[in-house]
């Protein structure tokens, strides 16, 4: 797909493309997998230079300001820490909440301000510290509560799109886990046993899978509710009924994942949207909800039954249309 010029995207689109960073798409595949970690444990590593320098910031999260001077070379990937938090130095796999400005350099106009996508009157979002995406990056190695400028070149975010400066600030730090209060379980729903890291262990039951969608709350937490559109921040481990083996799961990955609600097979959708943040949640795909009836294969999951366990752990509401 060509990529347009930056000052002609959206809101919605330029997000989905810096959270993309240069690592490809953040849209999930045939289940919600982000690309993997770089080896690096400063990721990108961007170091910085004249044009991240020249960047003022003003103003502390979730009230952040920047003045963007019209005459930056963007010959390089580049990012100054404007504010030295006091906090620890932020790791791959940690989830904060923050804000962040996308701001057109051609213009000084901010195309996103993530204060506008909270769910409540916090200002504040969801960042997955990461060493891909931009977002991630612009924490990632900076000590908690940073501010940090940075200045992406065009090059490095697809065919024709536009130089980009990201600013950012990290605030605190989220849990990785489901902290509602704990559910009953629902008899002939699959089980579940948490590790001591919160890691879940899917035990099928011996019996045919059902053929409607089933939804179960592990936990119940008190957070914002999820909407239709939303982008939800979680950690999930996905499982299929017919032998029980794992197909996907971000604690194996050991980062929480992120997606639009909208982006995700119809039953993973339905086991989402109307679910509050800090909840746990178990549901059971049949096919037609998932990836298609069909002759079961390892090549695919078309066929199978899915059961997922899913800790929601953050929500950021979508973009306003332009």
């Amino acid at each position: 797909m060509r990529i347009r010029p930056l000052a002609a995207l959206s809101v919605a689109a330029m997000s989905a493309l810096l959270l993309a960073g240069c690592s490809g798409s953040a849209e999930p595949d045939a289940s919600p997998t982000p690309s993997s970690s770089s080896a690096s444990d400063c990721g990108l590593d961007p170091q910085p230079g004249a044009d991240s320098d020249a960047i003022t910031i003003s103003g502390a999260a979730p009230e952040l300001t920047a003045q963007v001077p019209a005459d930056l070379e963007f010959a390089d990937l580049q990012r100054t820490v404007a504010v030295d938090g006091d906090g620890d130095d932020l790791a791959i796999g940690q989830l904060v909440s923050g804000q962040y400005l996308v701001i057109d350099p051609s213009t000084g106009e901010v195309l996103l301000d993530s204060a506008t996508t909270t769910p409540d009157d916090s200002g504040l979002i969801p960042i997955i510290v990461d060493g891909n995406s931009i977002f991630g990056s612009s924490v990632l190695c900076t000590p908690l509560g940073s501010a940090t400028a940075f200045t992406i070149p065009g090059s490095m975010l697809g065919e024709g799109a536009a130089n980009a400066v990201v600013v950012a600030q990290s605030v605190g730090e989220l849990p990785t886990v489901a902290t509602g209060a704990d559910q009953e379980p629902v008899a002939g729903m699959p089980e579940v046993e948490l590790d001591d890291d919160g890691t879940p262990a899917i035990t099928i039951p011996d019996q045919d899978p059902p053929t409607e969608v089933q939804i179960a709350d592990l936990k119940l937490g008190d957070g914002a509710t999820v909407e239709s559109g939303d982008t939800v921040f979680v950690q999930y481990s996905g499982v299929k009924w017919s032998d029980g083996s794992e197909f996907d799961s971000s604690w194996s990955r050991g980062a929480p994942s992120q997606f639009e609600t909208t982006g995700v097979v119809q039953g993973f959708q339905q086991a989402l949207e109307g679910q509050t943040v800090g909840s746990q949640v178990l549901v059971v795909i049949p096919p037609a909800f998932g990836y298609g009836e069909g002759e079961i294969n390892d090549q695919d999951l078309k066929g199978e039954t899915l059961v997922f366990v899913v800790d929601i752990l953050g929500v950021q509401r979508a973009a306003a249309a332009e």
